[in-house]
Formats: structure tokens, C-alpha cells, sequence
């Protein structure tokens, strides 16, 4: 075995202990690690490698995650201070990655819970009611 992947492993054995990271992940960690330590051992520079975007939009909203097709990780919500990260607005990121203007960035499970309690709330009942004086 190669001296970068054993370091490689070896900082992802690390971040695993301190974290749980799904077996997709650490390969993917460690797949990328040894290929940075091998760039700065010969003195060449590795382009990070954009997040998997070929993926339909409408297909990253699952039903107990959302995928941030920006930085490629999964969410229950995507916030107003998650894509700040990357100099987006909620509806700069709708815009960008083709969602209708009043999609919500929150997964399908949250959406319905949230839905039922707005129902169970009757706001609109609430608003009908007549002043009294």
C-alpha cells in the first residue's frame, strides 16, 4: 500500500472516531486525501473537485433530506445562512438551479409536518372573525 493512502487513512480513521460518516464518505475522504498528499509530495496542485451537480434538481428534495447542490451535502433545510456560505439568497439558489419561485429548500417530511400544523393551526379562521367594539 502507498504511503499517501496509509496517511490518507490514518486522518480519516481520526475524523471517523470523532464523527459518524457513512462508508461512501470515508471512501470518498480518502480517495481524496491520498490524491492531495501525492500532489504536495511532487509539487503539483490538485483542482478540488466541484460537487456531483448532474443530478435533477427536483430529485435532490427526498423525503427525510434535502441535497445542497452546491456544496453536495444533505440537509433536512437548506438555510438562508447555509447558501451565505456560497453567495446565495434562497431565491438566487431557486433561480440558479431551476426551482419554482415558491418552492420551499426543506425535505418532503418536514414540508408535510409543517403543513399539518398551519391546518391544525386555522390561521385563516382566526383572521375572519369580526372586531368587536
Amino acid at each position: 500500500m502507498e504511503s499517501y493512502v496509509k496517511e490518507a487513512l490514518e486522518i480519516v480513521k481520526a475524523q471517523a472516531s470523532v464523527r459518524n460518516m457513512s462508508e461512501e464518505e470515508i471512501t470518498s475522504m480518502v480517495h481524496k486525501l491520498s490524491q492531495g498528499i501525492r500532489s504536495i509530495s511532487e509539487g503539483t496542485r490538485v483542482k478540488a473537485a466541484a460537487p456531483r451537480t448532474s443530478q435533477d434538481p427536483m430529485e435532490a428534495i427526498k423525503e427525510n433530506s434535502i441535497l445542497c447542490l452546491e456544496s453536495g451535502k444533505a440537509y433536512k433545510i437548506l438555510t438562508k445562512r447555509h447558501l451565505a456560505q456560497f453567495g446565495l439568497t434562497p431565491d438566487e439558489y431557486r433561480a440558479k438551479w431551476g426551482y419554482k419561485k415558491g418552492q420551499p429548500l426543506v425535505c418532503k417530511s418536514l414540508q408535510r409536518e409543517r403543513r399539518k400544523k398551519m391546518k391544525d393551526m386555522k390561521l385563516w379562521e382566526k383572521r375572519m372573525k369580526p372586531v368587536r367594539e
